[in-house]
């Protein structure tokens, strides 16, 4: 999969990804390129399903372990049947979150090892990484301004999780970028959209053609 660009935007809940993406997408398509944008969990008819099961019911219904292996088997199907196709055909391929939200979430926020995350990764999706993930940063009280007016009092089982995870979540992000620089690119996203992203569009400078 050498033609296209793998693309994801990471970062915790209310931090405006999904605004961004769409924003980033048409940026990108303005310069000629032919984009594709998706979402974990989801993007294909069975990772959808899987997305239901995982962001819907109680905080409490999947324990850290259940929720690695049904995101992982989400992602094989979504990495099988979309993202690897897209690339192969020369696209960019833009996904809200992959899996180093698994990493943060289950990782850093539920307890689980790295190593048995990418082990599932491994195994499921062939271990395909980005080409650049893009951390968007938010202080938290804001954060929870943003998804308060997004969800409307009715954040599903991820947004719901205590602000204490909501930490644990922060700091395994900023761990994981520090730890991949190569890869990662991290932008505070408490300015205008527009200059969010601008800010996006000048952390891909040395992937565009």
């Amino acid at each position: 999969m050498t033609g296209g660009k793998f693309i994801t935007l990471e970062g915790g809940e209310g931090v405006g990804k999904s605004t961004q993406l769409a924003a980033l997408a048409a940026a990108l398509r303005q310069r000629g390129l032919s984009v594709v944008t998706t979402r974990e969990p989801g993007g294909t008819e069975g990772a959808e399903a899987i997305r239901a099961l995982l962001l819907t019911g109680d905080e409490a219904r999947w324990d850290a372990r259940s929720e690695a292996l049904l995101f992982a088997a989400a992602r094989g199907d979504h990495v099988a049947k979309l993202i690897a196709p897209a690339l192969a055909r020369g696209d960019w391929v833009l996904s809200d979150r992959f899996v180093d939200s698994t990493r943060a979430y289950q990782g850093g926020g539920g307890g689980l090892s790295d190593a048995d995350i990418m082990d599932l990764h491994r195994i499921g999706s062939r271990g395909l990484l980005p080409d650049r993930t893009l951390l968007l940063t938010l202080a938290p009280g804001a954060a929870a301004e943003r998804l308060a007016a997004r969800d409307g009092g009715q954040a599903d089982r991820m947004g719901a999780k205590p602000a204490d995870y909501q930490a644990r979540l922060a700091a395994r992000f900023a761990e994981l970028a520090a730890t991949e620089p190569g890869r990662w690119r991290t932008i505070a996203a408490d300015g205008a959209s527009s200059d969010v992203t601008a800010a996006l569009m000048a952390a891909l400078a040395d992937l565009l053609p």
